[in-house]
Order: structure tokens, then sequence, then C-alpha cells
């Protein structure tokens, strides 16, 4: 028994070792500068990254600016900050403007049985290919797109409505 509890805390210890190597805290998990449930972690960047494999140079995704539109926003609303950062040159805070409208564009009641479908939604689908020419670096492009999915959020055709299970 005694044998089997000194190899336990070995194997243990030596899983532990990496966390401690890389400086993370033993408790929480967090690399050092992260603090669990702030919403604030390192680290931290301004420019957009880590969209695609053209521009990750990191495994680590920095933490972008937040859009200054709310927890509660429409994606039209992440649509408009996401422009508004792109012409001010805020590519970090743009690419989180458009991750955020795409979530919110995202959410829908569906079946059990096609949760694992891919949503059709034409805005989800343009505001992929903004994401995608902000990670080419191609700001026009990115606004051109942005514009095409605002006006889908604005005709409200685009928005999926619940269906019916």
């Amino acid at each position: 028994m005694r044998t089997t509890l000194l190899v336990s805390a070995a194997v243990l210890g030596l899983a532990a070792a990496p966390a401690f190597a890389q400086g993370m805290d033993p408790v929480t998990g967090a690399r050092p500068g992260n603090i669990p449930g702030t919403n604030n972690s390192l680290p931290l960047g301004n420019t957009a990254s880590n969209i695609g494999p053209s521009d990750t140079a990191s495994p680590i995704a920095p933490h972008l600016p937040t859009p200054s539109v709310g927890d509660d926003g429409s994606p039209r609303q992440y649509l408009m900050a996401a422009r508004q950062a792109l012409s001010a040159h805020r590519t970090g805070e743009a690419q989180q403007a458009l991750e955020m409208a795409e979530t919110r564009a995202l959410d829908r009641s569906t079946a059990p049985a096609a949760a694992s479908m891919p949503d059709q939604n034409p805005m989800v689908r343009q505001i992929s290919l903004a994401l995608d020419a902000l990670s080419r670096r191609d700001w026009a492009g990115a606004d051109r797109i942005i514009d095409r999915a605002m006006q889908m959020a604005g005709r409200g055709a685009a928005v999926p409505g619940p269906t019916t299970m």
C-alpha cells in the first residue's frame, strides 16, 4: 500500500511539473498575468491575428480589445463596431467585433438531430469571409464584406429564427 502511494505521488508530481515549469498557477492552471473570471488575460493584442494559418504566429491567441457594444449587442451592432474599428485601423478590435457578431448570428434554436449540421445563415458566411480578409490584411475587402453583412442584418432576412422541434 505504501509503495502504491509513493508511486502515485511521484506520477502526480511528474504530471504537474510542466505546469510549474511554465509558471502556471498550480491551483487555477492560469498563466502568469491571467486572473480567471476577470476577462483579462495575457498576451494582450491590438492587431488581428490567429484567425487562420497565414496569420498565426503563436498557438496562444492574444486577448483582443472588447468593442464598446456591450454584452447584449445585436449582430448588426457588432458589425457596425467592426466597421468603425477597421476604419480607425484597430484591427484587433475589428476582429473581436466580427467574432462577437458571428456568435450572435449563430444563436439559434434547433432540433437536437440537426444540431451538428452547419448553419446556413448567409450573414454568418459573410462574417467568416470578412474574418478571412482580415487575416490576409485585406482591409478594403474586409470593409466591403462587412457592408454586405450589415445589409443582411438590416433586412433581418439573415438573422436565424427559432426552428420548430
